[in-house]
């Protein structure tokens, strides 16, 4: 069982920045694909990122492509995201996501139900 715990979340003007973290309560390097979704209000949740087992391998939805990029620590046993140029329509909750996995397929990693474990989310918030 592996628990996911964000943060980093909070309220930003629109162009702004924020960094999200999601910390893993064991050893993900290695084992498991890990990935950002987002549920903005009366929205369903959707795909924003992903990243293979080594980090080595993103991908990243339309929408936040070219502004926001995934990064891991395997060391740290915690994955970032670091969001630029942020919109209001960026405003959301975040959810890390983890599943443990030994290939990295994109266009499994876009689905929610790939994935087995689930943080808690993040409130971001995109004034304008």
């Amino acid at each position: 069982q592996v628990q996911l715990v964000e943060s980093g979340g909070g309220l930003v003007q629109a162009g702004g920045s924020l960094r999200l973290s999601c910390a893993a309560s064991q050893d993900t390097s290695g084992n498991y694909v890990m990935g950002w979704f987002r549920q903005g209000p009366g929205k369903d949740r959707e795909f924003v990122a992903a990243t293979s087992r080594s980090g080595g391998t993103t991908y990243y939805a339309n929408s936040t492509k070219g502004r926001f990029t995934l990064s891991r620590d395997n060391a740290q046993n915690t994955l970032y995201l670091q969001m630029n140029s942020l919109k209001p329509e960026d405003t959301a909750v975040y959810y890390c996501a983890a599943k443990r996995a030994t290939l990295f397929y994109s266009a499994n990693v876009t689905t929610r139900s790939y994935y087995d474990y689930w943080g808690q989310g993040t409130q971001v918030t995109v004034s304008s």
